[in-house]
């Protein structure tokens, strides 16, 4: 079996899980075994938590349309049912930006969406 010098793969990956781990406490930017465990640890949760910011944030945005909804005598679900019929296609991520920045816009959306569900 021939003798390997050197692990130049192994110390590359070494190197990229140490420089990951600056800024942690004690041994977990020093010492291999524990900068290791915390640096996958912090991956996994990057990786779960990129997943989660997306459902995070369609939850703020329907809390956010629901409030503009109701201070035009409708709730969540009947806007955007309203708004399905009446050929609306707007994003949730814009309704809650109009219902924030430009009420007046939302009041005339929220009408339209009524008118469209009296006719339905």
């Amino acid at each position: 079996m021939p003798r390997v010098k050197s692990n130049p793969v192994r110390l590359r990956r070494k190197k990229q899980v140490m420089k990951a781990a600056k800024g942690y406490y004690g041994a977990r930017s020093k010492l291999w075994g524990p900068a290791k465990e915390s640096v996958e640890r912090a991956w996994r949760y990057a990786y779960r938590d990129r997943k989660n910011k997306k459902r995070e944030f369609r939850r703020l945005w329907v809390i956010r349309i629901n409030a503009g909804a109701h201070l035009n005598g409708m709730n969540y679900s009947t806007f955007i049912n309203g708004l399905m019929k009446a050929g609306i296609e707007i994003d949730r991520k814009i309704l809650s930006d109009i219902a924030i920045q430009d009420p007046a816009a939302f009041a005339a959306l929220a009408d339209k969406a009524r008118a469209a569900l009296t006719a339905a």
